[in-house]
């Protein structure tokens, strides 16, 4: 049985800082796309795992904390739109938690699986940059029209990862996973 997103427990605070960490330090890593501070990012992949394994709790103080601790590295200056974003998309990824019968820590994934966790995956990307892009359109004050640009060409490099890694990584983690449990001790 999974643990409920709610409950915190040391496992959960050690997920959240372990994500946020990797999430943090790894997001430097990439290829740039079209824009200064617009990159494919291998990273986001990250957001996926820890938001399908621990849920959309954790995918979303992973994605947030991750990417403040990045922009600080990075720049020294924190985009909060951008930071929000990217929790706003690890938690729609961590929303597959929730579907029943999944469980890749026990082995259980279903192609039923994959087709929700594509689409919360897609969704929570669209909406992570639709807020970004308001939020800096709005609170920051930056130009429209670079930021629409900004942001489907981060959306692009988001759903190419999370489609490359994230997905394969997931399904891959379940059906290792499934493959150690049939291992038991009879007593």
């Amino acid at each position: 049985m999974k643990p409920s997103i709610w409950k915190w427990s040391t496992r959960t605070v050690l997920a959240i800082g372990s994500g946020a960490a990797l999430y943090g330090i790894t997001s430097w890593i990439g290829i740039p796309i079209g824009m200064e501070d617009t990159q494919l990012r291998p990273a986001v992949a990250l957001l996926a795992i820890f938001g399908a394994l621990f849920g959309p709790v954790v995918g979303f103080l992973a994605g947030f904390i991750g990417h403040v601790i990045n922009d600080l590295i990075t720049n020294g200056t924190v985009w909060w739109g951008w930071a929000l974003g990217s929790g706003i998309a690890a938690g729609f990824m961590g929303l597959i938690y929730l579907a029943k019968g999944f469980n890749p820590q026990g082995g259980e994934i279903r192609k039923i699986h994959i087709l929700q966790f594509t689409i919360y995956g897609i969704i929570g990307i669209f909406a992570a940059l639709a807020f970004s892009y308001l939020f800096d359109i709005y609170i920051v004050g930056e130009p429209g029209d670079i930021v629409v640009v900004q942001a489907a060409l981060a959306g692009c490099g988001n759903i190419a990862v999370f489609f490359i890694l994230g997905i394969p990584a997931v399904w891959a983690y379940a059906k290792r996973t499934r493959n150690d449990v049939s291992l038991y001790v009879d007593r």
